[in-house]
């Protein structure tokens, strides 16, 4: 029992002893004490206990909301940087591709210009290779021309310096044709 309950009831119980009987059923005083003693229990309990633990408990639940709501917004920041970094990578990939058309639509220019580059060289050589030809050939006539004419000469000093008979003139014939032959 409690300390205010007993107090309360020591003075009932000398009056009750005085006047030679029972103690009552129901001890208003006590309970109105009782009561007034639990109210002020509670009160009390509200204002040092209660107030300062349900204001604890009020920050952690405002600062665990805050960190929701700051978790939050870093989870659509990092969001939006992803769907941004992807553009970019997009724009980056599109950029390589555009790049590796250019360089292989300017290596197929740059290969189509040493063709044509190659072919008109081989076709200068070609056209320098037949004009020496030609050339060479007129020397090779021109020699051939001078060898005939001093060929001719000769023979011509031979047939007048003798006179030919038939066998003679076969044999200055074939004569002829043997040094025709043996000269380069």
């Amino acid at each position: 029992m409690p300390l205010a309950g007993a107090l309360a009831l020591a003075p009932q119980a000398a009056r009750a002893a005085e006047a030679g009987g029972a103690p009552p059923l129901l001890d208003w005083p006590l309970i109105v004490t009782q009561v007034v003693g639990f109210l002020l229990l509670l009160w009390g309990l509200r204002a040092f206990a209660w107030g300062p633990l349900i204001g604890l408990i009020e920050d952690r639940r405002r600062k665990i909301a805050e960190e929701f709501a700051e978790a939050e917004r870093r989870q659509a920041a990092a969001d939006e940087a992803k769907a941004r970094w992807e553009q970019e990578l997009k724009g980056i990939e599109a950029r390589a591709r555009q790049r590796l058309v250019e360089a292989v639509a300017e290596g197929q220019k740059v290969a189509a210009e040493i063709r044509a580059q190659a072919h008109a060289n081989a076709a200068a050589r070609l056209s320098r290779a037949e004009e020496e030809i030609v050339h060479e050939r007129e020397k090779a006539e021109e020699l051939l021309k001078e060898r005939v004419a001093t060929l001719s000469i000769r023979t011509a000093e031979k047939i007048l310096r003798e006179r030919i008979d038939d066998a003679a003139q076969r044999r200055l014939v074939e004569r002829f044709i043997d040094e025709v032959s043996a000269q380069p």
